[in-house]
């Protein structure tokens, strides 16, 4: 788009008085097939463009959006945006733009729109047949694959102009088991900010077999114990335990409507000292991971909690000018229709240095758990309710017997601060979609094999 477009559309955003005004434009284009049973349920392909403008006035903000991204849609939006923020005035503002090119990061080799439908739909086939070749067991496979192309343009009345071209790739197959005990349910997903290219490493028909391999594994589940016992969390199976039950309440729009639980406590030791955890949009070709924010902010490594001490909330861009200082570029929106707000990419507990193996033997008795499915959080208190899809029992310190779905309840800060032992076997876990306030985004989450002295099972055995 003509930088002096652009810069008229703020112009006019900025007539009646306005303190700043964003443009953001966004340009979106994916496709996904589903087959399920044996049948190709569905092949879909999507396209979506469109401005989004920002205009804010002291406390208060006027926003519009538009798939109107002719000059004259605009302005009549940036019109609209700014009569919301504040009415009369009649002052106008000339802005200059200075284009900023995007900052080194993931970029797509092979961009999946160039591949063909049948090619997708094969992957699909044999990630099926792979499942299905693990054992009569199995009486159900779901494969599913998605692309996305995210094409954003940023600019703002403080002379920023940047561009992004996001894509990304994933893949999941579903496996359900049927037994004595009942039917099971086994899965494996993954994705990354990468093209077609993705598939040089993933293979489908591996994670066909560990599909079904998990849902046969938990035939022979056992009731899960219930009460009060330490827990092992395998490397990459927990990540998102901490991005609910600790990262959103180190968001600072929670924390500045005192609606987490760590408000007020930076500077504070908030976690063991082998806790500490990141959040960091730079990271490769991860799920969370963007060359610039959707406020046209280069993305960033940033340090939450270091050695257990909490350093630093996340920011988005207006509210770290509030507040006088830098943004720390977690400022992210759904698409152009929605105003960005603050929200993780790739939130992580780094690196320890113990054995993952002696952790485990050095459990004489627990839960051990290899995945963590859904859950909620309440961020003003920490209190969380996860469910384990993938879980084993820890006697004398070997990992024995699967166990039946169930709860893992507890307190973030309190998990934060029993976290006792810490692996060195880091790695992220499955691609992830975070909801807040009615807008998803991809996320990505991680951890090295950890235990915590005490956490609630909610099972069924006695």
């Amino acid at each position: 788009m003509d930088q002096t477009v652009v810069g008229r559309v703020l112009g006019v955003a900025l007539r009646t008085g306005g303190d700043f005004a964003e443009v953001f434009v966004e340009e979106a284009r994916s496709s996904s097939a589903r087959l399920d049973d044996g049948k190709v349920e569905q092949v879909s392909s999507g396209r979506s463009r469109g401005a989004g403008i920002r205009v804010v006035v002291g406390d208060t903000t006027g926003f519009a959006h538009t798939a109107d991204l002719t000059e004259a849609g605009l302005l009549l939006a940036a019109e609209a945006a700014s009569a919301v923020a504040r009415q009369g005035g009649g002052q106008t503002r000339t802005v200059s733009l200075s284009s900023r090119g995007a900052p080194p990061g993931p970029s797509a080799a092979i961009l999946p729109e160039t591949i063909t439908k049948a090619a997708k739909v094969d992957l699909l086939v044999r990630a099926e047949a792979s499942a299905r070749a693990a054992g009569g067991a199995i009486r159900q496979v779901t494969a599913m694959y998605a692309d996305n192309r995210r094409q954003i343009l940023v600019a703002n009345s403080d002379g920023l102009y940047a561009t992004d071209d996001q894509v990304k790739t994933n893949f999941s197959v579903s496996a359900v088991a049927s037994g004595d005990a009942g039917m099971q349910t086994g899965r494996e997903s993954q994705g990354y900010t990468m093209g077609w290219e993705f598939f040089d490493d993933f293979d489908v028909e591996e994670a066909g077999r560990l599909a079904a391999r998990r849902a046969i594994t938990k035939l022979d589940a056992r009731p899960a114990p219930s009460g009060t016992m330490p827990v092992v969390i395998k490397s990459g199976g927990g990540g998102v335990l901490f991005h609910e039950a600790c990262g959103h309440g180190l968001e600072a729009d929670l924390v500045g409507k005192k609606a987490s639980v760590f408000q007020g406590r930076r500077g504070e030791q908030v976690a063991s000292p082998l806790v500490t955890l990141v959040d960091d949009g730079t990271m490769g070709h991860e799920w969370g991971t963007y060359r610039i924010d959707d406020e046209g902010h280069p993305a960033a490594h940033n340090v939450l909690i270091s050695d257990g001490i909490l350093t630093d909330y996340m920011y988005d861009f207006l509210r770290a000018r509030e507040e006088g200082r830098p943004t720390s570029t977690n400022g992210r929106r759904q698409s152009y229709r929605h105003l960005p707000m603050v929200r993780m990419t790739n939130t992580f507990l780094v690196n320890g240095t113990e054995d993952p193996d002696e952790i485990i033997r050095q459990t004489p008795h627990g839960v051990y758990v290899a995945n963590l499915g859904g859950g909620q959080v309440n961020t003003a208190t920490g209190d969380f309710v996860f469910g384990m899809t993938e879980a084993y029992l820890i006697e004398d310190g070997v990992i024995t017997h699967p166990l039946r779905d169930a709860n893992l309840i507890g307190n973030g800060p309190e998990v934060l601060t029993l976290i006792d032992a810490v692996g060195n076997d880091f790695a992220m876990g499955s691609p992830g979609l975070c909801g807040k306030d009615g807008q998803g985004v991809p996320v990505g989450d991680g951890q090295p094999t950890l235990r915590v002295q005490a956490l609630t099972i909610g099972g069924t055995a006695a």
